[in-house]
């Protein structure tokens, strides 16, 4: 089977070529534009990143194909949720008339179920069952996920992402948008943090069944860094530190969250994805908590832990594969629950 795959939920406009079946599935060709104006305003600006998509989506699809040689596909995969709608419906709109047009289905797929699929595109033992951490610029999700389309979620962020805090915190340190990559490289040089941060919803009282024991809250973070930069009295000295106190924080949350899911389902594999999914120093923690557990940390590339169209076609393949079509009428969404959830 070989699905053409179309991402445009945010400011990334991607497509994606992929051939095979199940977990043997190939990638054929990937493209990714990027849009940098959205640097010009410290942050994404809906309507203009609905306009870029309008702009690149054509050239974008074409070039996928072309560099993976092909014109036919079985089957096109587009994001409908969640997401940016405008964004969304320009990627919709544009599967749904070139699936009308070529004859074949068109498979809406959920944004975060494809960060699912979207390691194992690069490590084939990233394969159920496994705990999964998805962290990206809108999401934080703690899932169980014990086989293709069956989720179970186990926490997920109240407030902030842990993207969102890295950019929003990158930001009040005065580094450039977006600042999740430079706040990593300015904590990568401080190996040594005088400032220390509470680690937020980690209590040594929690217990499975309490509902803050895998869930996560960054905003208190994201104000008492706020708060230390705003008594420092040389903030120019004291970014790098703050940075890596900040990061230190946040990666051990995760991490503990991680080791609950677990040690409470037993799984020997945890799978990462979404933007934070490449942070080194979050992959470099996780595998040195769990090693000694035999327990495996698979991380995707920093090209595949970006929005991109490769998960969103095999997400799709594997929705495809189980006899799942979408209707001419498919919608976009900005939330919409995970497919496939079944009981914590």
């Amino acid at each position: 089977m070989r699905v053409l795959g179309i991402e445009t939920s945010c400011d990334e406009t991607s497509a994606a070529v992929l051939d095979g079946s199940g977990d043997n599935a190939m990638l054929r060709s990937l493209v990714i534009l990027s849009q940098d104006v959205h640097a010009i305003f410290g942050g994404v600006v809906p309507e203009i990143a609905s306009r870029a998509h309008l702009t690149a989506i054509v050239p974008v699809v074409q070039r996928a194909l072309r560099e993976a040689g092909v014109d036919r596909f079985d089957a096109v995969a587009v994001t409908n949720a969640p997401g940016l709608v405008g964004a969304l419906l320009v990627g919709v709109s544009y599967a749904k008339a070139l699936a009308f047009a070529r004859d074949v289905p068109v498979i809406g797929v959920h944004h975060m179920e494809g960060h699912l699929f979207a390691t194992a595109l690069e490590h084939p033992a990233a394969v159920p069952p496994f705990t999964a951490l998805l962290v990206s610029g809108g999401h934080t999700l703690l899932l169980d996920v014990e086989a293709w389309g069956r989720y179970r979620v186990l926490g997920r962020t109240r407030d902030d992402a842990a993207g969102e805090a890295f950019d929003k915190v990158a930001k009040l340190l005065g580094l450039p948008y977006p600042g999740g990559p430079h706040l990593e490289r300015l904590a990568a040089a401080n190996q040594a943090a005088p400032f220390r941060f509470a680690r937020p919803m980690l209590r040594r009282d929690q217990a499975a069944g309490d509902p803050d024991y895998y869930d996560f809250s960054f905003s208190g973070l994201k104000t008492a860094v706020l708060n230390a930069a705003n008594g420092s009295a040389d903030l120019e000295h004291d970014r790098g530190p703050l940075a890596r106190a900040f990061q230190d924080a946040l990666v051990e949350t995760l991490v503990e969250k991680t080791g609950r899911a677990i040690r409470q389902f037993g799984r020997a594999r945890v799978v990462l994805g979404g933007g934070v999914a490449c942070n080194d120093a979050l992959v470099g923690a996780m595998q040195e908590r769990f090693a000694a557990r035999g327990v495996e940390v698979f991380a995707p590339s920093a090209r595949l832990a970006t929005d991109n169209a490769a998960m969103i076609a095999r997400a799709g393949l594997f929705r495809l594969e189980r006899g799942d079509r979408s209707p001419l009428d498919l919608n976009a969404f900005a939330t919409q629950p995970l497919p496939g959830l079944v009981a914590a």
